[in-house]
C-alpha cells in the first residue's frame, strides 16, 4: 500500500493540463464493443479504472494496440462469451464501477450479457435500477442471483420503446442508449443524463452509423441501425479536475493556469468556485486562477448563508462537492454543503477537523463549514483517503497545512488522477510517493 507524504503550507506557480476524462472514457470504452471494425481513441487518461477497464476488454477478446502515451485502437471482432462466466471476469468485473456498461454493448451485439455486482466508491447505496428497468424496456429479460450478487441479461431481439428513466443516471443512460443503437424500431428516452460526456458518447456513436437525436437534451430518440463502423474519438479533459485544481489554487493562495480545459463543457463550475470568492478567469481555453490572500464566500441576496447543492447537469456535479467543501474551510465566511445524491461521501470530513477546519456535519447529507479566512492555518496530520474525490479534497488540504502530513490508501486516488504526485511537483508542490 503506498501512501503520500506532504510538506504543506507551500505557494505553488505554473500551468498544468487537465488528464482526459475519466467519466467519459468509461462509456467510451464500451461502446467499442459496439463494432467489430477499429476504432481509435485518444486522450485516454492513464489511471487506475480506466486501465482495468481496458484489461478486462482484452481479457473479453477485444484487439487492443497502444500507439501512443495515450492513444489507443480497440477492435472487438473476436469476442469470448463464455469468458463472462470465468472467475477471472468475476473478479475482474466485481472490482470496477464503471464495467456495467459492457452490459449495454454485449445485450445489443449479441443478445447477452452477464455481470457481477459491480464495484467502486463506499460513499452510500449506488443502485442500478434504472439500468436493468431501461434494458427490460427494450425486451430484455434479467435474472438477479441474490446470493451471489450477479447478473444475467437476454434478450433474443431488443426492440425500441419509450421509456421514462426515474433518475437522470449518466451511466443509465449510457448503458440503455448502448443498447438501443442496434435495437429493432426507434427508441425515446426521457429523462435522459445530459452532462457533456454523454454528448460526447451520443456524437461518437452517429459518426459510427448511429441515429441519435436529441444530443445534449434530456429527450433522446434513437432509430436503431443493424451495424455501426469504426470511428476515432478524443476524450474532453477531465471537469473534475479542473475543479480539484481550482480549489488547490484558492486553498494554497497560488497562481495556477489550467491549460485546454473546453471552457463549454465546464457549465457551472467555475461560477460555483467564484461563488467561493475565487477569482477565475477565462483565456482564451485556458482557465486563470489568481493568488489571493483571502477569499470571501458570497451570500444569496437576500444575505442568506451560500448553499452549494449537487444536481444533474447542469447543476453543480456530485463529484466536486468534496473539493468545494474543503475550498470553504479557509475562505472568509460560511457555506451550507448540500451532497444530496449520497449519504455516505461527507463521512471524510472528521480528518479535516483534526487539521483544525471548523466544520459541523449535520446529518449525511449536510455540512456547515465556518471559513477561517486563514486566520488558522490547517495542519498537517496523517489520514486515510477513503475515495478518490474525498482523497483528492484531503490531498488539497494538506498541500495547504502548515507540517508534514501522510495521506494512506493513495491507490483510491490513483483511480481517477493521472500521476497527480508527479504532476504537482512540477507546480512547486512537496510531495513524495512512499
Amino acid at each position: 500500500m503506498a501512501s503520500f507524504e506532504i510538506e504543506g503550507g507551500k505557494s505553488l506557480s505554473g500551468a498544468i493540463i487537465p488528464q482526459g476524462a475519466k467519466n467519459e472514457a468509461l462509456q467510451i470504452l464500451c461502446a467499442t464493443l459496439l463494432t467489430d471494425q477499429e476504432v481509435t481513441l485518444h486522450n485516454v487518461p492513464d489511471i487506475r479504472d480506466v486501465n482495468k477497464l481496458i484489461d478486462l476488454l482484452g481479457s473479453l477478446g477485444v484487439n487492443i494496440l497502444k500507439i501512443g502515451s495515450e492513444s489507443y485502437t480497440f477492435k472487438a471482432d473476436n469476442i469470448d462469451l463464455d469468458y463472462l462466466k470465468s472467475e477471472d471476469f468475476i473478479k475482474k468485473g466485481s472490482s470496477l464501477r464503471g464495467s456495467i456498461m459492457i452490459i449495454g454493448p454485449l445485450l445489443s451485439k449479441f443478445g447477452k450479457a452477464f455481470m457481477p455486482q459491480p464495484g467502486g466508491d463506499k460513499i452510500g447505496r449506488r443502485r442500478l435500477d434504472t439500468h436493468f428497468v431501461g434494458f427490460q424496456k427494450l425486451g430484455a429479460d434479467l435474472n438477479y442471483d441474490s446470493y451471489h450478487k450477479r447478473y444475467n441479461i437476454e434478450a433474443s431481439e431488443l426492440k425500441g420503446s419509450y421509456m421514462l428513466l426515474d433518475e437522470a443516471s449518466v451511466t443509465g443512460t449510457a448503458n440503455i442508449v448502448m443498447a438501443a443503437v442496434l435495437a429493432k424500431g426507434t427508441t425515446t428516452i426521457f429523462n435522459a443524463a445530459c452532462e457533456p460526456y454523454l454528448k460526447q458518447l451520443c456524437e461518437m456513436l452517429n459518426r459510427m452509423g448511429a441515429k441519435i437525436t436529441g444530443v445534449g437534451s434530456n429527450l433522446l430518440t434513437i432509430e436503431g441501425v443493424k451495424e455501426l463502423s469504426g470511428t476515432a474519438h478524443t476524450m474532453l479533459p477531465d471537469m473534475i479536475e479542473i475543479g480539484s485544481f481550482i480549489g488547490l489554487a484558492a486553498m494554497t493562495a497560488s497562481t495556477i493556469t489550467i491549460k485546454n480545459v473546453n471552457y463549454d463543457a465546464l457549465g457551472i463550475i467555475p461560477e460555483v468556485f467564484k461563488r467561493l470568492g475565487i477569482k477565475v478567469s477565462k483565456k482564451e481555453d485556458d482557465l486563470l486562477v489568481e493568488a489571493r490572500d483571502n477569499y470571501e464566500v458570497e451570500t444569496f441576496m437576500d444575505g442568506s448563508i451560500m448553499t452549494i447543492a449537487d444536481a444533474p447537469w447542469p447543476g453543480f456535479t456530485p463529484d466536486l462537492i468534496s473539493i468545494a467543501l474543503v475550498t470553504a474551510t479557509q475562505a472568509k465566511g460560511s457555506v451550507l454543503i448540500h451532497q444530496k445524491m449520497f449519504e455516505s461521501r461527507l463521512f471524510f470530513v472528521d480528518k479535516l477537523i483534526d487539521m483544525g477546519a471548523q466544520i459541523i456535519l449535520c446529518d449525511p447529507h449536510r455540512a456547515t463549514v465556518i471559513g477561517l479566512n486563514r486566520a488558522y492555518p490547517l495542519r498537517g496530520i496523517r489520514m486515510s483517503s477513503p475515495d478518490i474525490r474525498a482523497g483528492v479534497a484531503l490531498l488539497i488540504a494538506a498541500l495547504s497545512a502548515q507540517g508534514k502530513s501522510i495521506i494512506d490508501n493513495i491507490e483510491q486516488i490513483d483511480r481517477g488522477y493521472q500521476q497527480i504526485d508527479e504532476r504537482l511537483r512540477k507546480l512547486g508542490a512537496q510531495i513524495n510517493r512512499i
